[in-house]
């Protein structure tokens, strides 16, 4: 058995079969982990979504921004916009199964191996949670998400405050911080104020601000996490840190990583991918 990560898909599902025939994926003897944003932007969303139903269990997925952006746009809570590429699932034959598993996948995910957790998020975590409060907050809301109130959850859903967490948020304000921090994050304060302007990598951080896995006293330091969502970031491999979204949509590589005998043993595995829509069009 061999156990990967791999990042940002977007709907590029031709990217993702050369990858997963790269690697030499067997659905019966390996783990594959999806850091979200599976869908849109690229050119068949419908199915890459079809590729992880057909062998769910071998592909472990969680959700990303534009993936609840899928939902949100299905139950009318948001319009398409003009850079949207949902159509190929909005308008499939199979929409209803394939929009139903979307709603199952969780928010975060952990992985035991060799003694270690691996933690995977689509964006990032706030300097203020645990580990285990990582996945109790991705567990609150994928009880919205399955549950019958969802609609009601994705009118809510979309805006940037609060910005900062309290462990005193209820309701519609408490949901909505936990989606922006593992499905949007990027840059935040030293005292987890969430920042939602700014796209640039890492060292192009606005005045006041870091990357979140760089807040002094992160409480998820020294513990592995894998995320994606930050394409400007690229590749990033540290001890405790991978950043897995490297522009596969925007022509960049598609990118997996292949854990060895620990955590810390990991080889990149990358194919090249067609440009399906530019930067800033």
């Amino acid at each position: 058995m061999a156990l990967y990560c791999i990042g940002d898909i977007q709907g590029c599902d031709l990217a993702l079969g050369r990858l997963l025939d790269e690697i030499g994926f067997s659905p019966s003897r390996d783990t594959v982990y999806l850091l979200g944003d599976l869908v849109n932007r690229g050119p068949d969303s419908a199915a890459v979504l079809r590729r992880c139903v057909a062998v769910d269990g071998a592909l472990r997925c969680l959700l990303g921004n534009h993936d609840l952006h899928l939902l949100a746009a299905a139950h009318g809570a948001r319009k398409p916009s003009r850079r949207d590429t949902l159509a190929s699932v909005l308008e499939a034959s199979d929409r209803d199964a394939l929009l139903a598993w979307v709603r199952q996948q969780p928010l975060a995910r952990a992985h035991e191996h060799a003694g270690e957790t691996l933690l995977m998020v689509h964006a990032g975590v706030l300097p203020a949670w645990s580990s285990a409060e990582t996945l109790a907050r991705a567990d609150e809301v994928a009880a919205v998400l399955r549950g019958p109130d969802l609609a009601g959850f994705l009118q809510s859903m979309y805006g940037n405050t609060p910005d900062q967490w309290r462990d005193d948020l209820t309701g519609t304000d408490r949901l909505r911080v936990i989606v922006n921090a593992l499905t949007r994050l990027r840059f935040c304060s030293a005292d987890g104020i969430m920042d939602f302007e700014s796209t640039e990598s890492a060292s192009a951080a606005p005045p006041g601000l870091v990357p979140w896995f760089d807040v002094p006293g992160r409480q998820t330091a020294g513990t592995l996490i894998a995320f994606g969502h930050w394409s400007t970031l690229g590749w990033l491999h540290r001890s405790d840190l991978l950043g897995l979204d490297t522009g596969c949509v925007w022509g960049g590589c598609l990118s997996a990583v292949r854990f060895g005998a620990t955590l810390a043993d990991r080889e990149l595995l990358q194919v090249h991918c067609e440009q399906a829509q530019a930067p800033g069009a």
